[in-house]
């Protein structure tokens, strides 16, 4: 048959022009092709020559710079358009086969319009890059003229009497409609631009985030097609696998969606509400929450309702499609042939099954597009809340009253769960909440719809699902419930961890640590029962999930079979089918949501609660202050024309004395800093803390504070900076000085930043006055011990530093900073004696006076009054006196011979200080002890490190590249093996058992409803002659009905089987957390101690916190839904491949696709979790520091630079956050676009082949749910695959190498109560740590014999306590012995050997618990015993007036006692084992005199009998030993009594005395 454009039908006047020549439809037609051509004629030459010189754009991110007004309404109609023109090509097509000839003029018009509007979206797009639009006229003649030639068509067919009923007339006045709207779009542009027709045309300028080139996120700025299918972020997403994504690459967020644009929003709808009638209603956060983020949720909500309703296209698609697949139309040759040609309804249209096909497929597109807009939105949103609300928290904190922290009103715990908590609370809130409105609607109208497929047998159906929702509700609470007592039982698992870890050492040489090894896993084992309550709950989730769509189908199948009369068809069936599978998911997910909006009501409300506290007075100085919250931080925020903002926006900070902040009396002389009048002031209770203040602070001199503990010193400061609450009276403060404050509090307050940034604290670096004032604090030899001097982080997450280390820290800032007035607040209560002076001398009295700074210093050492200029004397919240310390001298005699009497007893102490080995030398010594081992750091075995190495060493692509997409396999078996493998084998096999019923379920329902079909129409012809058809319809029930035993059966199993799989895969999780626990449990306590030298105790305690709670928790959901979703979309494409083999041609492609996606997302999304996870700590670290700091940041009037510092750290992580979720919806986009591909291709190979309707309709429910799960598939992938770094970091520490504990000797070979004499022969010993390290004990020979006292000593790193770790054998002995008593100890089982000998160690070590439990953990002694030990080492008494006596609580750390207490009670511990032989690793330092007076005593007496080794680290306690040995560099130098090497004048031994002397 011939292809001409009018077709030549026998009867033909196709080419007729006697009604003239528009009268010939035909000629019309080809009309309108006209301006098609032309448009593609235009266009083409431009958009080469355009493409071909695309390098001159100008450096913005131009391309995606969208300024032509009506942007986005000409993308919606263009789209809108192309959706007509393919309408028009499908009715042109299937009319044409009604026609006896082919009439190409029916579709080929259409088919060009098509490609024009395609065209002139791409031209378009290029041309507002470009930014040239003198080239839009060629658009807006196209406009014109298909604007023109349709409406000549469209008359024409009114002329003919064509009306509504005749789809192609619809068509046409649609195209009609849409042209005119674009006509419009395109004058408004040249209204607005001016770009022809008028003299100047507008210029136009980017927005600053575009010329921004920092900002990566573009899609606000991108055009609709980029911004539906995230096409933007291809380039990320792919070069993610070349190079791991930085912070660098995410680059800055959009100015709209940073924290400051979005607080300054909130606030201004939070402040709004509280201006009305009743000031002390509160305002109401949901309302701000409406006002500052409404619009966008309705819109995302809209989204929502579009892609809900979509939804529904689908099942009513496949059963159009099983409906009329064999029933071919008529071709109705009478019909009407209007114009030549014939037109059809559009119900005809609508039969024809290709072009159910096609709609299906863009249906689902769309669908899909909507939904993840929608997601985005919400999302975007949900990120902007979080940005505000944060903000706005911060800032109250920033203007907390004091007193509320003190007063444990707002603890920092309280605020830290605001922070992680409550804010991402109700940014999931906000994610969920368009389900909240969305999800009843869809219930609804998809009840509706099976209404009207099934008729009252839906209802029953529904009725299942609806009854069962609330027990999901009821399963989802108490999921909730059962994981907070998991937390509960977590946290004090790892605190007993933490404190086996801290003191592992005392462990390990008392062979305590399986003892305490077994109470942490009696803790773990409380734990697992929760978590298994938890795995069941888990698994009924999942199960209800799976169960309930077959229970609903099962009851509308069997109801329906035995009410209805009308046999169920296919079409019906699997429609139905399709739309319980839509219906499930709206109900699982209304449990979460509703759980989640219960959980945002309180969030809100604990937020409500916290921005209406108290806040800080406004009544002093700090007006001034207020006057610039974050507001005028926005003016050196952005870098957009930055020169004249940052001078700006300086002055603001600096100059904070802008407006007058006090009243200038006359009186006010300048020589007076501060001065308080009448001051009676609080810490917000009624009663006043210090009364009847009357000070002055005189300029430039150095004031004293002193007084007794709690006699309101530190307050007194306070309320000079405007910290406490004002009853009555004035501070005032000379004109110059109130800036801002250097303070220093008395609990030091370190940030989370290197030592450097500690210290000059925001302020510039001058190198000349850091180092002075680190000389001052003596901190250089701290710092020379720090791994990177002063660029070490310290702080919270970085190193700890002793108390001393800190303060000197804290007072180093208040030395740096420039201000005219210092607070110091007894900055020398955690230094030993030297340092004080020291820091006395150089610090205070040269350093800052030299400065002229005026000088305000607590303290306690009244030794120091001579040098004050100034004395205030506090007692009990007054002041006492004030004046020079002659004042004091000659006015209040009394006073000042108490002053004498204390200041004689502190000289006293003085000079026995002297002869201590100084605390800090001690501190500086421990500090030492951690990083002595940080060369060995090669050796750490941890994966991270070994990665980064690598892809430092190698950037050539393909090892980096396969090693970054490789899917962790190995781990995931170590996982699953150590679940056991009957769990994995009977998770497998249920599994499969469970997807086969599954199939088998509904491939019965296939055969069940197309078994006999062929009759119906048949039956159908004859319906009149009723009497056959009864006796049919009884035959045909009872067979149909014999379907239904075999369907009650198959759902039956189904649904045991979903609640074993369920039930093992959870339990198979908990089996593999216990046993990965407990191994890692054990390895790390059997660990020789150099592993704990050299591993950091956080990155031990993180295997036990983060990762064992991935590997309880987050592991075994992961894989079920993983291994759900991977088998539920290989049993659909093994059922399409089953119903239309040809699919499987199409599947080659797709998989190759789908493959290439998952790669790429994978790398991207581990990367952009990684940015994301380690973005959150520094935020939340941030507001903890901040809480803790108050004071001293508003002392120093920091809050500006802490604000900045805050929406800085906001915005880096919301950015990670938004880049990893709009990664997802990346993924979710293409893999629901292939979905989509792979249900067109089902239904088109299902047409072609024209199989069975029943398998067809199973085949396509089944194409359906692709859509749904293969992103699932995916993402879970990404997320097991983070998952098992997890386990990966848990395994490498399960290869490291335990203490050889069994010894070659047999413990019934050791005697019962060796070593009963305590001789100690030691034989050419050579020890090291590590095999890899040097000995540091070299050829040593000695031999102490019963019962001596010993003294070992040398310089610090001589060996001295390396050699009492031998006795241990704690180190690697590699050569020679020592015996004891006659036995080689390398010979012994540990236990034995550790059990049988004491130690006390430097320094002491407490654990939590009772008193009891730490002198005697294996319960083997009696209280008698242990009060006698108690006895001998003086704490009888104490402990007796304790609550419980031996049973009272320690607590951790033993913080409850003093220092001295605790040495003591290591004494007593030693003493409970009656060993023969005790090794003193002298604890002296840490002591004082009296303590230490006590345990020479003790160790003379009551371990006379015994052999003891004592360590020293000051040599005059080692005077009256039996032997002195002298070690030095791992020899021993000289060995002989006291007297005789105190004799020889050269002597090691004797200079060591003399020096200490």
């Amino acid at each position: 048959m011939g292809l001409s454009f009018c077709g030549n039908d026998t009867d033909s006047q196709a080419y007729s022009v006697e009604k003239g020549v528009l009268g010939n439809g035909c000629f019309v037609d080809a009309l309108n092709l006209v301006p098609h051509v032309f448009l593609l004629f235009i266009t083409f030459p431009i958009l080469f020559i355009g493409w071909g010189s695309q390098s001159s754009k100008v450096q913005i991110h131009h391309n995606t710079w969208l300024h032509f007004p009506g942007h986005n309404l000409r993308w919606i109609l263009t789209f809108t358009l192309l959706f007509v023109h393919v309408c028009e090509i499908a009715e042109g097509i299937v009319s044409n086969t009604q026609m006896e000839s082919n009439h190409l003029h029916l579709f080929m018009p259409a088919l060009m319009g098509f490609i024009a509007a395609t065209t002139s979206i791409v031209y378009y797009h290029n041309i507002e890059t470009a930014n040239f639009p003198k080239l839009l006229l060629a658009l807006f003649i196209y406009w014109i003229l298909a604007f023109i030639t349709k409406m000549i068509k469209l008359w024409k067919f009114a002329e003919a009497s064509l009306g509504v009923q005749d789809l192609r007339f619809c068509i046409i006045a649609l195209l009609v409609i849409l042209y005119g709207l674009l006509m419009a779009v395109e004058i408004n542009v040249i209204r607005v631009r001016k770009y022809v027709f008028f003299a100047n045309p507008q210029r136009v300028k980017p927005p600053e985030d575009l010329q921004d080139l920092g900002v990566r996120f573009l899609q606000p700025f991108v055009n609709l097609l980029s911004k539906a299918t995230y096409w933007w972020m291809n380039p990320l997403i792919i070069g993610a696998h070349k190079r791991p994504i930085e912070l660098k690459k995410i680059g800055k967020l959009p100015i709209a969606m940073r924290a400051l644009t979005n607080y300054l929003s909130l606030k201004d709808a939070y402040e709004e509400q509280k201006n009305t009638d009743d000031p002390e209603k509160s305002p109401s956060i949901w309302r701000s929450m409406y006002r500052a983020f409404g619009r966008p949720i309705l819109l995302s909500s809209t989204f929502r309702y579009m892609a809900d309703l979509l939804g529904f296209a689908g099942p009513l698609c496949i059963s159009g499609i099983v409906k009329h697949l064999n029933s071919t139309t008529e071709i109705d040759k009478t019909g009407n042939l209007t114009l030549g040609v014939y037109f059809m309804s559009s119900t005809k249209l609508l039969q024809n099954t290709s072009v159910l096909a096609v709609l299906l497929f863009l249906a689902l597109v769309l669908q899909r597009t909507f939904l993840q807009a929608s997601y985005y939105v919400t999302i975007e949103t949900g990120i902007n809340l979080r940005g505000a609300l944060l903000a706005m928290i911060y800032n109250k904190i920033l203007r907390l009253s004091t007193s509320n922290m003190s007063m444990g009103e707002m603890t920092l715990g309280q605020i830290n769960n605001l922070v992680a908590i409550e804010t991402n609370q109700l940014m999931w809130f906000l994610f969920l909440c368009p389900n909240l409105w969305a999800m009843p609607v869809q219930i609804i109208m998809g009840v509706i719809l099976l209404y009207y497929l099934l008729g009252e047998s839906a209802i029953i159906g529904a009725g299942v699902i609806l009854l069962l929702a609330p027990v999901q509700y009821l399963v989802a609470t108490k999921l909730a419930d059962t994981q907070k007592s998991t937390l509960d039982y977590s946290t004090d698992r790892l605190k007993k961890t933490t404190e086996i870890l801290k003191g592992i050492k005392l462990l390990k040489l008392y062979a305590w640590e399986n003892i305490f090894c077994d109470s942490v896993e009696e803790t773990r084992e409380k734990e697992l029962t929760s978590l298994k309550t938890f795995a069941l709950y888990t698994s009924m989730s999942i199960f209800m999930n799976a169960a309930i769509p077959i229970a609903a189908v099962l009851a509308t199948f069997v109801t329906h079979a035995y009410i209805e009369e009308e046999r169920l068809s296919p079409a019906k069936a699997f429609a139905s089918l399709a739309l319980f599978h839509i219906l499930v998911t709206p109900l699982f997910l209304l449990s979460t949501v509703v759980r989640f909006a219960v959980k945002a009501l309180v969030s809100v409300q604990k937020l409500g609660e916290f921005l209406q506290s108290d806040e800080i007075g406004d009544d002093s100085w700090r007006n001034g202050d207020m006057s610039m919250p974050l507001e005028s931080g926005k003016k050196y925020k952005y870098p957009g024309d930055t020169k004249a903002i940052n001078r700006k926006g300086r002055y603001q900070m600096d100059n904070y004395e802008q407006p007058m902040r006090r009243q200038l009396r006359p009186s006010e002389t300048e020589d007076v800093a501060v001065q308080v009048n009448d001051g009676y002031f609080t810490w917000g209770s009624s009663l006043s803390t210090l009364l009847d203040i009357n000070i002055r602070i005189p300029t430039g001199q150095l004031t004293m504070i002193v007084g007794q503990v709690g006699c309101g010193k530190s307050s007194l400061l306070l309320a000079m900076l405007g910290e406490m609450q004002n009853i009555s009276g004035k501070v005032y403060w000379s004109n110059k000085n109130r800036y801002s404050v250097a303070y220093a509090a008395q609990k030091s307050w370190l940030l989370n930043a290197t030592v450097e940034n500690n210290i000059t604290f925001g302020s510039p670096f001058n190198k000349q006055r850091y180092k002075a004032v680190i000389d001052a604090c003596s901190l250089q030899p701290d710092i020379d011990l720090l791994p990177f001097g002063d660029q070490t982080e310290i702080g919270e997450r970085g190193i700890n530093l002793s108390g001393g280390q800190r303060q000197r820290i804290c007072v180093a800032r208040a030395l740096y900073q420039k201000t005219n007035i210092v607070f110091l607040d007894d900055p020398f209560s955690a230094l030993d004696i030297h340092l004080s002076d020291h820091l006395m001398q150089e610090g205070i009295l040269t350093f800052l006076q030299d400065d002229k700074r005026t000088v305000v210093l607590v303290t306690h050492k009244l030794q120091y009054l001579i040098h004050a200029d100034w004395i205030i004397a506090m007692k009990d919240g007054s002041v006492l006196r004030e004046g020079t310390l002659k004042d004091i001298q000659t006015h209040d005699v009394e006073l000042y011979e108490h002053w004498k009497t204390l200041m004689n007893r502190q000289d006293q102490e003085l000079e026995k200080e002297t002869e201590l080995e100084s605390q800090t030398t001690l501190e500086r010594k421990s500090l030492r002890r951690a990083f002595y081992s940080r060369d060995a750091k090669n050796q750490i075995d941890d994966d991270d490190e070994e990665e980064e190495v690598e892809e430092d060493e190698d950037d050539n692509m393909s090892t980096t590249t396969s090693r970054r997409s490789k899917i962790p396999w190995r781990m995931c078996w170590r996982y699953l093996s150590s679940g056991g493998f009957l769990m994995v084998f009977l998770m497998v096999s249920s599994k499969l058992a469970k997807h086969s019923v599954m199939v088998a379920i509904d491939y019965w329902l296939a055969a069940w409803t197309s078994s006999n079909q062929r009759n119906e129409t048949f039956v159908d012809s004859f319906a009149n002659s009723t009497n056959y058809t009864q006796n049919y319809d009884a035959t045909q029930n009872t067979e149909h009905r014999s379907y239904v035993p075999v369907f009650i059966i198959l759902c039956g199993a189904a649904i045991v089987l979903c609640l074993i799989t369920s039930l093992t895969v959870e339990f198979l999780g908990v089996a593999a957390a216990t046993n990965l626990h407990h191994d890692l449990l054990n390895k790390i306590i059997h660990a020789p101690i150099r592993f704990f030298d050299i591993t950091p105790l956080g990155q031990i305690l993180n295997r036990f916190s983060a990762d064992t709670n991935i590997i309880d928790q987050h592991i075994p959901p992961t894989l079920e839904s993983l291994t759900r979703s991977t088998l539920l979309c290989l049993s659909a494409i093994g059922i399409i491949a089953f119903v239309t083999p040809t699919f499987l041609i199409a599947l080659v492609p797709l998989a190759v696709a789908f493959y290439f996606i998952q790669k790429y997302f994978r790398v991207a999304s581990r990367d952009l979790q990684d940015l994301d996870d380690s973005t959150q700590l520094p935020l939340l670290c941030h507001f903890s520091e901040t809480a803790e700091g108050l004071t001293t940041i508003r002392a120093f009037r920091h809050e500006a630079r802490f604000k900045q510092r805050m929406l800085e750290l906001t915005d880096t992580n919301n950015t990670a956050y938004l880049f990893l979720s709009a990664a997802n919806r990346w993924l979710e986009v293409r893999t629901d676009y292939l979905g989509a591909v792979v249900v067109l291709t089902a239904a088109v190979a299902a047409i072609w082949s024209s199989s069975q309707s029943g398998l067809v309709g199973l085949g396509l429910t089944y194409a359906l749910t692709v859509t749904n799960y293969l992103n699932w598939v995916v993402r879970n992938l990404a997320d097991l695959e983070v998952q098992m770094a997890a386990v990966k970091k848990v395994n490498s520490f399960l290869s490291t190498d335990s203490e050889n504990y069994e010894g070659s000797m047999d413990v019934s070979q050791v005697p019962e109560d060796w070593p009963q004499h305590g001789e100690i022969k030691i034989q050419d010993l050579c020890v090291r740590y590590d095999p890899m390290l040097k000995p540091v004990l070299k050829q040593v020979n000695a031999h102490i014999n019963p019962g001596q006292k010993v003294g070992i000593c040398g310089r610090t790193g001589s060996g001295k306590s390396s050699l009492s770790l031998a006795f241990f054998n704690m180190v690697d002995v590699f050569e020679g012995k020592i015996v004891i008593d006659g036995i080689d100890i390398c010979k012994l089982p540990l236990q034995t050997l550790r059990s049988r000998l004491s130690i006390i160690l430097q320094d002491p070590v407490l654990f939590s618990g009772s008193i009891r439990l730490n002198l005697d953990p294996e319960r083997t002694c009696t209280d008698d015993r242990l009060w006698e030990a108690l006895e001998i080492a003086q704490l009888k008494n104490m402990v007796k007036a304790l609550p419980g006596g031996l049973d009272a609580v320690v607590t951790e750390g033993g913080e409850n006692f003093s220092v001295g207490q605790r040495q003591l009670f290591c004494l007593a511990r030693a003493f409970v084992r009656k060993s023969s032989i005790l090794i003193m690793d002298e604890a002296t330092a840490s002591i004082d005199m009296a303590t230490e007076n006590i345990l020479q005593k003790v160790v003379m007496t009551a371990f006379a009998d015994r052999t003891v080794v004592t360590i020293a680290h000051r040599v005059h306690t080692i005077l009256t030993a039996d032997l002195v040995i002298v070690m030095k560099r791992g020899n021993i130098m000289e060995n002989g009594r006291p007297e005789i090497l105190m004799e020889q004048e050269d002597s090691m031994f004797a200079s060591f005395v003399k020096a200490d002397m």
